[in-house]
């Protein structure tokens, strides 16, 4: 085809212009996507670090024993702060964070905790009316509590093992305000008595069990699996560890989906929040756990941790009502905020007959986290968010309406 000269310029300068307007919005684009990500990198900046500290059920005592993966928010002496109303992150929050759809599930989620807590009803009944929700009691039957044969020898009080409880019970409350809560107590803190627990909360019906403890991987694992961790038809949470970079087990069983934690912050994005790996959440490559079949990553030769993740940030801390360990209403964090929460969102949406591998089967039912480190270790993928996989907060965060769609076809 032959041009002019005019019409060949004519169309030299309209290409040129095309060009021109094609790189601009692909600057823009960048600069846009730029400028968002500062204001985020602002944003998680300015988030007040409040003091905190582990409750005493998170002491480590040696082999054989677990311990708890909760926070408390301090003042600068260490004492627990505590109000007369709730100060973190509440139901709607959680709702509208996770996108947890209004549930009617009347699903049994089991929490597996070591020692008793006395007021463990009551505290229940005080968060349950702060927000609304409908009362879960002993009477009414939606709330039970027994010891690790199912029985009412109840084991010695705790206070640190209750705050854990309340965080525990209270989350799976406000992830599904409708399910079951069964709260089974180990004798103690032994791998033997908190498994033995487990597989009470399996026998009396759990369709979901969070376990928010964890200890040292040892040659124990397959064993510990076999014993206590493996029930297909149930699905098993646990905490992936509030100590940085470094596999904990159950959370590195091979058959246990383990949560790790975020920060979460409120954002004027389209979401309305913003989530980064929490520097101290747990993330590893097992030592001991053989690589299970579906795990895809090549980087870690046995099982990698975690599998997915949710807020565990005190300084982005939800709010528990703790009578008997804390005295009233606190900011609580840790990832055994994670666990329960995730285990009771699988709950609300009818998803609870999985283990891990459907997490990895069934990826883009999660919200991406690709900011946020957890410690320094010799493959960035252990340690460091990114785009996909990755240990501190595994395949992502929760987008329940998601979940709901795929519990429909499983």
């Amino acid at each position: 085809m032959h041009y002019s000269s005019r019409t060949g310029l004519a169309f030299l300068l309209v290409t040129a212009a095309a060009a021109s307007m094609g790189c601009s919005a692909a600057s823009d684009t960048k600069s846009s996507e730029s400028s968002a990500d500062a204001q985020e990198d602002a944003l998680f900046a300015s988030i007040p670090q409040l003091p905190s500290k582990a409750l005493s059920c998170a002491e480590d005592r040696g082999p054989g024993f677990m311990r708890c993966h909760a926070r408390v928010v301090t003042d600068n002496t260490g004492v627990v702060q505590t109000s007369t109303k709730p100060q973190g992150y509440g139901p709607t929050d959680l709702a509208a964070a996770y996108n947890i759809p209004t549930s009617t599930s009347t699903a049994t989620i089991a929490l597996v905790d070591a020692q008793d807590d006395p007021d463990a009803e009551a505290d229940l009944a005080t968060y349950r009316s702060q927000y609304g929700l409908p009362p879960c009691t002993t009477a009414n039957g939606c709330f039970k509590k027994v010891d690790q044969t199912g029985g009412a020898s109840y084991p010695a009080p705790d206070q640190g093992w209750a705050g854990e409880i309340m965080l525990d019970i209270e989350m799976a409350s406000a992830a599904c305000p409708t399910c079951k809560i069964v709260l089974v107590e180990a004798s103690s803190a032994s791998t033997a008595d908190l498994g033995t627990a487990v597989n009470e909360a399996v026998t009396l019906g759990a369709s979901v069990v969070s376990n928010s403890y964890g200890g040292a991987e040892d040659d124990t694992n397959s064993s510990s699996d076999a014993s206590y961790y493996h029930h297909p038809g149930v699905a098993i949470f646990a905490s992936a560890g509030d100590q940085g970079y470094g596999a904990e087990y159950p959370a590195a069983g091979q058959w246990v989906i383990g949560v790790g934690g975020t920060t979460l912050k409120q954002e004027t994005n389209t979401r309305g929040w913003a989530e980064r790996a929490w520097a101290d959440g747990g993330s590893g490559c097992s030592a001991f756990t053989p690589k299970p079949s579906w795990q895809t990553d090549s980087a870690c030769s046995f099982k990698i941790v975690s599998d997915l993740a949710a807020v565990a940030d005190p300084n982005t801390g939800v709010a528990v009502y703790d009578n008997y360990g804390s005295g009233g209403w606190a900011v609580y964090g840790g990832t055994s905020v994670a666990s329960p929460l995730v285990a009771s969102i699988f709950a609300a949406v009818g998803l609870a007959k999985v283990d891990a591998s459907a997490i990895w089967g069934h990826t883009t039912e999660y919200r991406d986290v690709t900011k946020g480190s957890n410690g320094t270790c010799s493959t960035a993928l252990f340690c460091t968010a990114g785009a996909g996989y990755d240990g501190p907060t595994g395949w992502g965060t929760p987008v329940a309406s998601k979940l709901l769609k795929l519990a429909a076809t499983l």
